[in-house]
Formats: structure tokens, C-alpha cells, sequence
């Protein structure tokens, strides 16, 4: 009965054996397995998506790179050679390098001043929102926006007005370009853009200095019709610098007519041996006088008086076409850069700030040895995620630069769209220069998950 007892309900269960267990040991092996299954039952989709969107284009650009135009015949490393041997590409790839080293340099640059700075002014919140606002505009958008900044024309091109009224403000502008005299005026050129009198002056005979090809809209609005002056009794040159065009037609060369403006500020001039004994500016009726000294010289008009009119910086010709696009990019991305910056700043012990200045350490000091070393690894992030942004630069290339100067402003995105479609179309190259993309951002991408991976083991 005791050894009954003993071995009934109440006897400890034999060595190895849980509570619950169900025969064979299995019961931990089915739970696990179970949510293997469910795992990769939520996977599968993903995976699948995977395979289909990312790995089967790679490999499959991968083999292609390897055939010829066609894709029928094999083509082995020729595709590879001629992405360094086409000038073409050649620049492409140039192209690619100087937007890697300086658009993102600058880009987290301003990003970096921007969140130290905002940090120290009241309306700090709301510079931050105007600084990254360009982040919510689309790649197509602002290639048009800077498509008309950077525009030749002053009046439409904001670039170029800012730099025209810069100019003429320290640099008077021409007054009257492309005006010319005709052949049966009484002037002839006189080199290097001036027009010289075909005869000496003589005191007391009113000269005539016409001219033509002056735009109505190009003559002074405050223009007075022309009149023949009196002539000088005291030994001075007086004469009249007009317009020769009456508008409608009639009219005699040569003559002063009542309907003809009076070209206000030509600059006339009075040379004798090759030295200028006097000057004068013609009036709003287009009257001048020369002191007595003028009297058997001949008359020159300046060529300052018909260069043309500063136009600005062709900032899509060849020269600069490419650093006008990445100013463009700065402008979209320096917000992005702020405000992932201003969050790791905002991370930083203050106590460390406020302790380097209790030793003396002035505002720069702080920044340059205290503040950028500890925001170093957001910095490198900022860097790299810009890096890999600006390899795949294609919108902003495409949209700004003209057909005139887009060889010039290539990028690798961009040949690739150009090498890949069109009726010249080569996938073989095409499918070279997206493995050569992918193998420039691979890098980049290593670099940015060891940085990630080491920030979450801290």
C-alpha cells in the first residue's frame, strides 16, 4: 500500500520529464517551427517583391551589359570599355565626381551652420521651416524654377537681374547700342566701334552728327525733338546728335526733322593728333557745344557709346552649367541637412557647451572642437546619404540644363535614360553604366549600415 501510494498522484514526475510535456519531447520544436512558418509566411510577399523589383533587374542588367546592341551576340568587357573610351561618358562620369565631392560637402556644410545658428535666434522654428521647405517640392518642379532663374534674359531670369543691377550700378550701361550712321552721313568708323566726322569741324557752322538703329524703346524717355543750335559767336563747335528716322516714313537724311528725337547723353568727343582736346554730352534736343579748342578738330563718338548692354553670366552655357544645377540641388537639400543635423544637436550634453566656455572658450572654439567632433557621426550619415542621392541625379540634370550645353552638364543617370532609349538606343551600354552606378553606391551603402550597426550597439 505505501509503495502504491508513493509511486499515485503525489510522486515527483521521472527525471528529464516536464509538466505538460507531450510525448517524444516534441512540444518546444513545434512552437518554434509554428512561428518559423508564420515569419515566413509574412515574408514570402516581401521576399517575392524583393526578388522581382530589385534582385532579378540587377542580374538580369548585369548579363544584358555583357551582349551587344542587339542583345543577341555576346560582347564581353567592350560595353565596360566604352564607358571610359566615349567622350561623351567621359564627361559623364567627371560630371558624376564633381557632384560627389561638392554638392553634398556643401549641402551638410550650410546644413551645419544653419541648425548652429538657428539655435541661437528667436525666430529659430521659423527659419528652419523656410530653409527645408524646398524639401516639399518635386525634382520636376524646381529644374523648372531654376530653368527661369538662371535665364539669360534680366527680365526674366532673377540670376541675371540681380547680377545686371549690380553691374550697372558701379559700371554705367551704354546708352545707345547698335546705332550706326548711314553711308550718306557725314561720319564713318573710326575703329574699334567709334565713329569719326569725314571732315574737320569748323566754328561757326552747326554740325550734324545723325544716326540710326536706335530702338524706340532703347531712346531716353525724357527725348526732345531734335533742332538745329544757333551758330556760336565766340569761336565754340556747337552741332546736333539725333535719330535720323521719322516713324511712319518721310523724312530727309541728313536733315533735322521735326518728328526726329535728339539723342540725350552721346558722348561726342574732339580729337586732333590723336589726343582729345575737348568733350561734350549732347542734350535732350540732342544740341552740343565744344569750346573754341574744338575748332578744326575732328569729331569722335566714343564707342562707349554704342556697346552693348551687359547681359549677365550665361549660367547654362558649357562653363557653368554644372555648377548652376548643383546650386540648384544645395538649395533643395540644405533643409534636409539642417534638420537631421539640428536633431543630433539637440541630443548633445549641454554641460560639456556651457563647461568649455567657463574656461574660456570662445563661440568658434566651441563649435570647431566641441560641437562638430560629437555631432561627427551625423555628420558622416548626412554626408553619405547625400552621396548616394547625388550619384542617381537625373530630374534636375535633365530639366535645367539646355539642349546647347546638356553634353556639358551630363551625369551617369542621365546617359543611361540617353544610351537605353531613342532610336540609337544600346542596352548593352546602358546596362553597363547601371552596374557602374550600382557598384559606386555599393560603397557608400556598406558604409552607412556599419554606421548604423555601431550606433545600435551603443
Amino acid at each position: 500500500m505505501t509503495t502504491t501510494a508513493a509511486g499515485g498522484a503525489g510522486a515527483a514526475p521521472p527525471a528529464g520529464k516536464r509538466p505538460g510535456a507531450r510525448p517524444g519531447g516534441q512540444g518546444g520544436r513545434s512552437v518554434t517551427g509554428t512561428r518559423k512558418a508564420v515569419a515566413a509566411v509574412f515574408l514570402l510577399p516581401a521576399l517575392v517583391l524583393l526578388g522581382a523589383l530589385v534582385v532579378y533587374p540587377i542580374g538580369y542588367s548585369v548579363y544584358r551589359s555583357f551582349l551587344d546592341q542587339a542583345g543577341t551576340g555576346f560582347a564581353g568587357l567592350d560595353n565596360y570599355k566604352t564607358l571610359f573610351t566615349d567622350d561623351t561618358i567621359r564627361t559623364a562620369v567627371k560630371n558624376n565626381a564633381v557632384w560627389v565631392v561638392f554638392a553634398p560637402t556643401v549641402a551638410t556644410a550650410l546644413g551645419l551652420v544653419f541648425a548652429v545658428l538657428t539655435e541661437r535666434i528667436r525666430w529659430g522654428t521659423a527659419f528652419k521651416l523656410l530653409v527645408f521647405m524646398p524639401m516639399a517640392i518635386s525634382m520636376l518642379a524646381a529644374g523648372i524654377i531654376f530653368r527661369l532663374v538662371y535665364d539669360q534674359a534680366p527680365e526674366r531670369g532673377v540670376a541675371n537681374a540681380v547680377v545686371v543691377g549690380v553691374h550697372d550700378t558701379f559700371a554705367e550701361s551704354s546708352g545707345f547700342p547698335r546705332a550706326r550712321p548711314l553711308p550718306v552721313h557725314p561720319l564713318k568708323a573710326g575703329g574699334g566701334g567709334a565713329f569719326v566726322t569725314k571732315e574737320p569741324v569748323r566754328a561757326g557752322e552747326p554740325v550734324r552728327l545723325p544716326l540710326v538703329g536706335v530702338a524706340p524703346a532703347k531712346m531716353p524717355g525724357d527725348a526732345e525733338p531734335a533742332r538745329t543750335p544757333e551758330p556760336a559767336a565766340d569761336g565754340k563747335v556747337t552741332g546736333t546728335a539725333w535719330l535720323d528716322f521719322t516713324r511712319g516714313g518721310g523724312g530727309k537724311p541728313n536733315a533735322v526733322d521735326p518728328a526726329e528725337l535728339g539723342l540725350k547723353g552721346l558722348r561726342v568727343e574732339a580729337v586732333r593728333d590723336g589726343e582729345v582736346v575737348a568733350t561734350a554730352t549732347a542734350g535732350a534736343d540732342g544740341v552740343f557745344t565744344l569750346p573754341a579748342s574744338a575748332d578744326g578738330a575732328t569729331l569722335r563718338l566714343p564707342a562707349d557709346n554704342f556697346r552693348e548692354p551687359y547681359n549677365g553670366v550665361d549660367w547654362l552655357g558649357p562653363t557653368l552649367v554644372t555648377p548652376g544645377i548643383i546650386g540648384s540641388y544645395v538649395w533643395m537639400w540644405a533643409g534636409f541637412a539642417m534638420v537631421l543635423i539640428a536633431a543630433g544637436l539637440a541630443g548633445l550634453p549641454r554641460e560639456l557647451l556651457e563647461a568649455a566656455r567657463v574656461d574660456g572658450a570662445n563661440e568658434w572654439q566651441v563649435f570647431r572642437r566641441i560641437t562638430v567632433p560629437m555631432l561627427a557621426p551625423v555628420l558622416v550619415v548626412v554626408l553619405v546619404t547625400l552621396m548616394i542621392n547625388v550619384l542617381k541625379i537625373f530630374d534636375l540634370v535633365f530639366i535645367i540644363a539646355p539642349g546647347s550645353s546638356q553634353d556639358d552638364a551630363n551625369v551617369l543617370a542621365l546617359q543611361l535614360y540617353r544610351s537605353s532609349f531613342g532610336t540609337d538606343a544600346d542596352l548593352g551600354v546602358g546596362s553597363a553604366i547601371s552596374v557602374l552606378l550600382l557598384l559606386l553606391v555599393v560603397p557608400m551603402m556598406l558604409v552607412n549600415i556599419r554606421r548604423i550597426r555601431k550606433e545600435g550597439r551603443r
